[in-house]
């Protein structure tokens, strides 16, 4: 259990069954009343944000995640096979569980697997990733840096824009959080 005193952004708890993460948090003490807590929620499992106050000091119940490095080493029809890095157990996931990051991930990377009890709530891909660029349209002479950008398929099947000078068969750095493109690798 914790206090609605000691929330944090980035702590997690539980309500109605499932799991949220604090992403803000305000300690309100108004002149007339008792203090509360007003703050905003997002789901570990969908994503849904949503705005919930507590009163100070009310205890919900904490939730406890397990977060495991794991490879993937291979997919087998639908399944993303998954080894742990430390048991070497084998796990599998299916793209529902890893979501849209799955645009990013190839085999033998490893990312953290975050789980409540048995459920996977989210896999956590590294900040940034270097990618073969597999599709784009050639590159003009005179192409700068500032110009522009275009479209450019991935290895993996992403799709990140790109600048106007990046060719095909170039290996690019691309930041998983936000699908841009960061640099030549």
């Amino acid at each position: 259990m914790i206090s609605s005193n000691d929330f944090r952004p980035g702590v997690s708890i539980v309500l109605d069954g499932s799991v949220w993460r604090v992403v803000e948090f305000l300690h309100v003490k108004p002149g007339k009343g008792s203090a509360f807590v007003r703050t905003k929620l997002k789901s570990v499992q969908n994503g849904n944000v949503v705005e919930k106050t507590f009163r100070a000091g009310e205890t919900v119940p904490q939730a406890t995640l397990e977060k495991s490095t794991m490879q993937h080493t291979y997919k087998e029809g639908e399944e993303f096979v998954f080894m742990d890095m430390e048991t070497y157990e084998e796990g599998r996931l299916t793209s529902a569980q890893i979501g849209d990051r799955v645009k990013y991930l190839k085999e033998g990377m490893e990312v953290n697997v975050v789980k409540w009890g048995e459920q996977v709530l989210e896999v956590e891909l590294p900040n940034s990733v270097v990618l073969e660029v597999v599709q784009t349209d050639p590159g003009v002479k005179g192409d700068t840096a500032t110009g522009g950008t275009k479209p450019a398929i991935v290895e993996t099947g992403a799709q990140v824009m790109v600048p106007l000078f990046i060719s095909q068969g170039e290996r690019i750095k691309i930041d998983t959080r936000e699908d841009k493109y960061l640099g030549r690798e």
